[in-house]
């Protein structure tokens, strides 16, 4: 019921040892100028308890990028305002693109990633989010994820 990316859109392996970048499972920073944060657009699944999850990641400018890495650890962090953000994964069973579409990042309680709220556009993955799926579509993503090696599961 879920699926997550490893890095956002722009990361190279060859990153991995540069001392301006870092790739953890949470955070994310290339070039000492992009700064990104893992997080998870969820999308209930109509007619269950269930609810479906793509792990995502975020942009954010410098300064809320500092102030979620200062709260990243510290109780109480999620009655934080959320943080504007750019989607930076390419879910590619989307079309148009879902690469910079804006979002609002909520923290909550520290060892939960944080929500990702989108726009509330025309765009499919949005109206996902809004409306729900059925579990006949998370079997439909499923069959494309997998096909496509574009996630792995969590």
């Amino acid at each position: 019921m879920d699926y997550t990316a490893r890095a956002p859109a722009g990361w190279d392996p060859a990153m991995a040892d540069a001392s301006d970048c870092l790739l953890s499972p949470d955070q994310c920073v290339i070039r000492a100028r992009h700064y990104f944060v893992k997080g998870l657009i969820e999308i209930p699944v109509i007619g269950s308890e269930e609810v479906f999850s793509w792990g995502v990641w975020v942009s954010l400018s410098r300064e809320n990028f500092s102030r979620a890495v200062d709260l990243w650890d510290t109780p109480g962090r999620e009655s934080e305002e959320p943080y504007f953000g750019w989607l930076t994964t390419d879910l590619t069973v989307y079309s148009p693109t879902t690469l910079n579409l804006k979002t609002k990042l909520h923290t909550r309680p520290v060892g939960e990633r944080p929500f990702v709220e989108l726009e509330p556009t025309g765009h499919p993955l949005a109206a996902e989010q809004r409306t729900g799926i059925t579990v006949d579509r998370v079997r439909e993503i499923a069959a494309a994820v997998l096909h496509s090696g574009d996630g792995r599961q969590r």
